[in-house]
């Protein structure tokens, strides 16, 4: 069965494509992964420790970082109401996951997700809480944290001394 890429996910200085199941089926090309039609994969930037010996060619990702991974990593930055030319999703040990824009701007973290405590089910309602505070404010802040659909705290830009 030909496996349908739907994410490029980085671990270090690797980059592997990702089909829709979670499993990691090759190894990016250097060009960069694409779909059938050619349109670039979204990336997913892995910075976890662990991440390193746990995302290879023929592992199978985590459904929880699958789920969360392909929420975000489709978002555009007119979903959140930005004027960025592109939206980077990263995860980490310290942050969990982590929406930032090119050129920088600001940060969105989104956090962890578990199975039990909280899912990437309240990542919708993440992204309109972060749309509400973004739209039209983006030079406004410098950090967004979204506990959850309604509660979030955030850290305005540096400003510019004058």
């Amino acid at each position: 069965t030909e496996r349908v890429p739907v994410l490029a996910w980085r671990v270090g200085s690797l980059t592997f494509v990702v089909d829709r199941t979670g499993q990691v089926f090759a190894p990016a090309p250097k060009t960069g992964a694409r779909d059938a039609s050619g349109a670039r994969l979204p990336l997913i930037v892995d910075a976890r420790a662990a991440s390193p010996g746990t995302v290879a060619v023929g592992r199978q990702l985590d459904p929880i970082d699958l789920d969360a991974a392909t929420r975000l990593a489709y978002l555009t930055p007119g979903d959140v109401g930005s004027s960025a030319t592109t939206l980077t999703v990263r995860v980490t040990d310290d942050d969990g996951w982590i929406l930032t824009t090119s050129p920088p701007s600001w940060t969105a973290v989104f956090g962890p997700y578990t199975p039990v405590l909280r899912t990437p089910d309240v990542i919708p309602a993440q992204v309109r809480l972060l749309r509400s505070l973004i739209a039209g404010r983006e030079g406004r802040y410098a950090r967004v944290v979204l506990a959850d659909g309604e509660h979030g705290t955030y850290l305005p830009q540096p400003s510019g001394g004058g």
